[in-house]
């Protein structure tokens, strides 16, 4: 058995501040500062921060060796592929593909963005996730077909929450608000000191990704998801995971033709929600007195 709910959260939050602290210290910080929506300048850090917090809570916390295994393997995948595309997708000539559909259209012209390396490389390690959750010999057992469909399905839910995570990673607090609303319920039950472990890293950055210091990126929201996508699978069969799976396919779909973000401004208490704790806007110049060129 794992830690408990509150060593779990502790260890997470404070792996995460501890790498935070030492990936802005790095003498190569500066290539990961970003200008956000407002025109601020933040630091791509707290995505590994993140990565690294979440993932360890989430193993210390586990239930059992395959949990473990499962969190490990989603969360080192999932941001590591995320912290590559932060960095390579930066670049002008990767900024061109957009969204699924623009990734293999570079494809098909012989280039592998970065972006496909993320989506390829979370996919990879959310089945390879579920595959040791299906090891975990207090899981029923079932036959190949079965199995089979049991390991696909926890592979779509632990990628599709990755993925609904780093599509609300838009506004500052955004993906970890939404992080906690998934995870919260979670932590109830057996195996919620895992949860308990990634929200702990969570919470340990909410402050400054709410002050614009810090942002999550692909690293950070991918890996918070994937975990939280573990946490899910572990504690679902079949009929829950396909449940999961269709609700974050319709989000998935929905994410196409409508902004989230829009739908967010546009409804009053999931506005208030989200912009809870966070900055107002930097106010604009003044003719005469603040102005570059008075």
């Amino acid at each position: 058995m794992g830690m408990g709910f509150v060593p779990s959260f502790g260890i997470g939050s404070l792996v995460a501040r501890t790498a935070l602290a030492w990936v802005r210290n790095d003498p190569r910080a500066a290539a990961l500062h970003r200008t956000n929506f407002h025109g601020r300048t933040v630091t791509l850090a707290g995505g590994p921060a993140l990565a690294a917090g979440a993932t360890v809570g989430a193993v210390l916390g586990a239930p059992g060796a395959a949990a473990a295994a499962a969190a490990l393997t989603a969360g080192t995948v999932a941001g590591s592929v995320g912290f590559y595309d932060d960095i390579v997708g930066h670049r002008p000539e990767q900024k061109a593909a957009k969204g699924f559909a623009g990734h293999l259209g570079a494809l098909r012209e012989g280039r592998v963005t970065s972006g496909l390396v993320k989506i390829a490389g979370v996919g990879a390690g959310s089945l390879a996730a579920a595959a040791l959750l299906a090891a975990d010999p207090s899981r029923p057992r079932r036959g190949v077909l079965r199995g089979t469909a049991d390991v696909l399905l926890g592979a779509g839910v632990i990628a599709g929450t990755a993925n609904l995570l780093n599509l609300l990673d838009l506004r500052p607090g955004r993906a970890l608000k939404a992080g906690a609303v998934i995870g919260v319920p979670l932590v109830l039950g057996r195996g919620g000191a895992m949860t308990a472990g990634a929200l702990g890293a969570g919470a340990a950055l909410l402050p400054p990704d709410l002050d614009e210091d810090i942002m999550l990126g692909d690293a950070g929201a991918n890996a918070l998801g994937a975990l939280l996508g573990v946490a899910l699978a572990a504690r679902t069969g079949p009929a829950g995971r396909a449940v999961a799976l269709t609700v974050l396919a319709g989000l998935t779909a929905a994410s196409e033709k409508t902004s989230f973000t829009q739908v967010i401004q546009d409804t009053p208490w999931l506005r208030r929600l989200d912009e809870l704790g966070r900055l107002e806007p930097a106010p604009a110049p003044r003719p005469g007195r603040d102005s570059p060129t008075a």
